[in-house]
């Protein structure tokens, strides 16, 4: 059992604090070939995550404390969208349809994602980031 609360939220962030890519993931499915992956993702500002899609699932982000951006591309780079979400303001969270091109800009010190997608883990391929 796993008790997601402050006290876990605050240990992942301090991992991410340090981390050179500042980001940290706590996963909670067992292996990378589980059937679902799920994860609590601490991000701090500053992060740089490609512009990049998954072929063959949807990915859900809830924002459990702090802040994003979502942004999502057309094929061609352009931008297709924006959505700001911070539970504070009544916006928790998003599915990414699969195929679609999306990155994220974290807009507060100890923002922390709860993300779900199917799995097994794919690593992006040739063609998934812009």
């Amino acid at each position: 059992m796993i008790i997601i609360n402050n006290t876990l939220l605050d240990t992942i962030t301090e991992k991410a604090k340090t981390s050179p890519r500042l980001r940290m993931n706590f996963n909670l499915h067992d292996s990378l070939d589980s059937p679902v992956q799920r994860l609590m993702n601490a991000l701090e500002p500053g992060t740089e995550l490609p512009i990049h899609r998954h072929r063959h699932t949807d990915e859900t982000y809830i924002v459990l404390r702090g802040a994003i951006k979502v942004f999502l591309y057309n094929d061609d780079k352009s931008l297709k969208e924006q959505v700001l979400l911070n539970p504070c303001d009544g916006e928790y969270g998003i599915n990414i349809p699969a195929g679609q091109f999306h990155t994220v800009e974290v807009l507060e010190k100890g923002t922390v994602i709860f993300e779900v997608k199917e799995g097994p883990y794919t690593p992006l391929g040739a063609g998934d980031t812009l």
